[in-house]
């Protein structure tokens, strides 16, 4: 199955889709070269094959694909790890904390996997909150960002809101802008339903909050409380 899905990905790359991928990453990545929309329909023909294997059968197959460090393989392993989420078990939190720190590595793979499989294993199992909370403390940026793109999926339904200001307290002087953009990205799908909560904790943070995390959290505010909240 893993060499089927790595020759559906190679038939399917383009030298267009090579050349623009690089220039969304700083860090250097290894990809196929396929667009989104076409992995996911990868994802979603190769699944169906695979559907009535054991949850942990699969999680084995993520994982092969995951180790290989090419970012459609770890989307489709993210897609396949979530479409599972009926059969998810509190031990699972310890594989995927042990994915997100071993083998993600850029944004892009952070964001498919914790904003899925990640935040519908919290829902599932809100009693992890504080796990995922620990994972600002990590030195892994992908893990620390993953601690708050977990959650987004969630705070756009106004869900765990003393947890997302908790997060973003604890992120809130991170001075890796891949961090300050995943909390802020996080504060602003909470604005959605929680905007005066969300600008009043901006407004009391904005002395100190990075400027790249105050921009992405008010994105969606009124054009007036964006500019309140951008004065000096």
């Amino acid at each position: 199955m893993i060499n089927k899905i790595r020759s559906d990905l190679k038939k399917n790359s383009d030298a267009k889709t090579s050349k623009s991928f690089q220039r969304f990453f700083k860090e250097a990545v290894k990809f196929h070269g396929v667009r989104s929309a076409m992995v996911f329909k990868i994802a979603k023909a190769r699944f169906a094959e695979v559907r009535d294997l054991s949850k942990n059968e699969i999680f084995g197959m993520c994982e092969q694909l995951l180790k290989s460090g090419y970012c459609e393989e770890s989307w489709i392993a993210a897609n396949w790890a979530h479409r599972v989420e009926k059969d998810f078990q509190p031990q699972d939190f310890e594989t995927f904390e042990r994915w997100l720190d071993k083998y993600i590595d850029n944004w892009a793979e952070c964001d498919t996997f914790c904003n899925h499989a990640v935040g519908a294993f919290i829902e599932r199992y809100p009693e992890f909150i504080s796990r995922l909370k620990a994972w600002t403390g990590s030195t892994n940026r992908w893990v620390k960002r993953g601690a708050a793109v977990s959650l987004i999926i969630p705070a756009r339904q106004g869900k765990f809101m003393k947890d997302v200001f908790e997060i973003a307290d604890r992120l809130l002087l991170d001075q890796d802008d891949l961090v300050q953009k995943g909390y802020g990205w996080l504060l602003k799908e909470a604005s959605r339903m929680h905007q005066s909560e969300v600008y009043a904790y901006v407004v009391k943070n904005k002395a100190r909050m990075p400027r790249t995390a105050l921009r992405y959290a008010i994105e969606k505010m009124p054009e007036a409380l964006r500019k309140k909240a951008l004065a000096k």
